[in-house]
């Protein structure tokens, strides 16, 4: 937390994930992320330039043989309003078993417990190791993905990968589709003493906005399979509102700033069409004269799931098992991560196991460190016997 990464601020991150990478004796090396990496069809829309931007590759072993990846993001999100954290959002603060700070989280601590596990495993069996393992630190998962996929790209993928993200100790294995979309309203400026007789492109978005709410009740009516212990999956997040520079001024124009989770049947052309299609349903002929422009702006992100009874999942729970006497769960969220582009576009396998976390992305984020702890014990046994045992890998 204390060396902030943000997006276009996470080299300094970086640099210290790569320190830690050769204090465990891999050979790292860094990978730039090309500037046309927007253009893939699998991409995000890229939110500022890649220059002096890459994620860290960590190698170790032999380049053959049964292999596994170890992915995270570096990245974190704003900390919105430091004021209101109990203390500064990128000075880490202990209280008791919570280590708190923006990205203590997600997904700082799933880094601690993978660099937890590794040490232990190699100071009690130096030889584990009997194939390839990498170890990945990528930009850009928080809203575009872009950091994971300019490495698949690039040839940067396993038998299987494992991203320690907070998963409170459960297998995390499906997530929805995540679009983020910019609706940009045009409205008629004028003086304050003439509103009325003006038009206020923030009441056009509240309107907007009350019919994104019916899309939304829509959407969770009827629940895909991977997600139905999940209470309500799909959610049209109104994250930014951005309108006007003057409270004496009616603005010419707003901008709502979406993040839109939907169900893993639609692309991210569908989910556009969809949000197109409900506000040109608005009966306002102001909307109808003056058509808001509808962008994407960063995630396009297909939904995923990985069956239950995969055997890196089972393989994985009988190391969590090992470990506690108990078997995780197989858990879905509303959200995505990274995992994504692996199960649906490189065909290998892969999941999310991690810490014990607390409101991340929100006011005074924490990671239980005793679950920084228990993880590496599951991951530590897990490591071990995915090279002890190759044959089962597939």
């Amino acid at each position: 937390m204390a060396a902030p990464s943000t997006v276009g601020r996470e080299q300094d991150a970086q640099e210290v994930v790569e320190q830690e990478l050769k204090r465990l004796h891999f050979e790292v090396s860094r990978l730039p992320i090309p500037d046309a990496i927007g253009d893939d069809p699998l991409a995000g829309v890229p939110q500022t330039s890649y220059a002096g931007r890459g994620d860290v590759i960590g190698r170790l072993g032999a380049d053959e043989g049964t292999s596994l990846l170890l992915n995270g993001h570096i990245d974190v999100v704003p900390a919105g309003q430091p004021d209101l954290w109990a203390s500064p959002p990128f000075e880490p603060r202990r209280d008791g078993d919570r280590l708190y700070g923006r990205g203590a989280g997600d997904m700082k601590g799933g880094f601690a417990m993978a660099a937890l596990a590794l040490d232990a495993l190699l100071a009690v069996e130096p030889e584990a190791i009997g194939g390839s393992l990498t170890f990945l630190s990528v930009i850009e998962e928080e809203c575009t993905g872009n950091g994971t996929l300019a490495a698949a790209r690039a040839g940067v993928l396993a038998d299987a990968v494992i991203l320690p993200e907070p998963t409170d100790l459960d297998m995390l294995l499906a997530g929805v589709g995540i679009l983020w979309l910019d609706v940009v309203l045009e409205g008629k400026s004028a003086h304050a003493e003439s509103a009325d007789r003006a038009v206020n492109p923030v009441d056009l978005a509240l309107r907007v906005v009350e019919h994104f709410r019916v899309l939304e009740r829509e959407m969770n009516r009827d629940i895909e399979d991977a997600m139905r212990e999940v209470e309500h999956p799909y959610n049209i997040n109104i994250g930014m509102v951005e309108a006007g520079d003057w409270r004496s001024s009616v603005p010419a124009r707003a901008t709502l700033r979406l993040r839109i989770g939907h169900p893993t049947s639609w692309s991210s052309a569908d989910a556009m069409s969809k949000v197109r299609a409900t506000i040109e349903a608005i009966e306002d002929p102001w909307l109808r004269a003056h058509p808001p422009e509808v962008l994407a702006s960063g995630f396009r992100a297909k939904g995923y799931a990985m069956p239950a009874d995969d055997p890196l999942a089972k393989r994985l729970a009988d190391a969590h098992r090992a470990a506690h006497g108990t078997a995780p769960a197989g858990v879905a969220m509303g959200s995505t991560t990274d995992a994504r582009l692996y199960l649906d576009d490189f065909d290998t396998p892969a999941l999310c196991y991690g810490p014990v976390a607390h409101d991340i992305h929100g006011i005074d984020e924490s990671v239980e460190l005793s679950s920084i702890v228990a993880g590496a014990r599951t991951l530590a046994r897990f490591i071990g016997g995915w090279f002890a045992r190759p044959e089962d890998a597939r």
